[in-house]
């Protein structure tokens, strides 16, 4: 009887370890994700660990075969690389949110934000504008975009602050080392900024629409649990928890 009692204490602990999974996430996802997975595993008893970074960044790890199950991007087009690149399954890509990009200013600043909008960035207290960086972060190109949508690029390139992804730009900003920052509306609704400025949301016709996507990575060796979390992603109960960090849903007409 204590042979059978240690073979099923085995099978049971093996079935646990293969069942957890690890998920590669936008920066933008760092405050709401955690609740995410929080919920998940309550939910099903399933571990999901994260590691995030820009998206840029997540796919050349992929690229390099870092040992992640599912990839969630800000924008469409690196998943859409890797399926191409044979490192992701064509099959499993799905939208999960519509990311939004904000000004934000720490709650000291003078700027009228809602009178001069992305004009406030011209004021000469104004020295550093943290942005992402562009060559790999959606949210840098999102907000490189807007700058030049509003006409105000070549007058602010030399004050810009490049964050390695959009979590570290919002770091910039509520840090002091930058007076105004071009951040993701999730970090200025987390409860790490949300009492500490004000924002202005950003136009969505001023940048490319953030799609967020996630697909399922072609070497997961627990494809089937990476194909349950993304299913959950787009539940009822995420669409929810997603909605207050100020994410909409693809299907929505904006």
């Amino acid at each position: 009887m204590s042979k059978l009692l240690a073979l099923l204490l085995l099978s049971t602990g093996a079935f646990a370890t293969a069942q957890e999974i690890v998920v590669a996430a936008a920066a933008d996802m760092s405050a709401a994700l955690p609740q995410l997975v929080a919920a998940y595993a309550q939910k099903t008893g399933l571990t999901v660990k994260l590691s995030f970074g820009s998206s840029g960044n997540l796919t050349n790890q992929i690229r390099n075969g870092a040992p992640f199950d599912a990839f969630l991007s800000a924008d469409e087009d690196y998943p859409q690389q890797l399926i191409a690149e044979g490192l992701a399954l064509k099959t499993t890509l799905c939208r999960y949110a519509i990311g939004r990009l904000v000004l934000w200013v720490p709650a000291d600043s003078p700027l009228d934000l809602s009178k001069l909008g992305m004009k406030a960035l011209l004021d000469p207290s104004v020295k550093k504008i943290s942005i992402a960086n562009p060559a790999h972060a959606p949210y840098g190109r999102a907000a490189e975009a807007a700058l030049r949508h509003f006409g105000i690029y070549d007058r602010v390139s030399s004050r810009l602050v490049l964050g390695e992804n959009v979590s570290q730009a919002a770091q910039f900003v509520e840090s002091g080392n930058a007076q105004a920052g071009l951040i993701a509306l999730s970090h200025a609704l987390a409860p790490a900024l949300k009492d500490k400025g004000r924002y202005w949301t950003v136009p969505l016709d001023a940048y490319p629409t953030l799609n967020q996507a996630a697909v399922v990575l072609s070497r997961s060796k627990q494809p089937d649990a990476a194909r349950r979390f993304l299913e959950f992603l787009r539940s009822p109960e995420a669409a929810s928890l997603l909605s207050t960090y100020g994410f909409s849903l693809p299907a929505e007409k904006r």
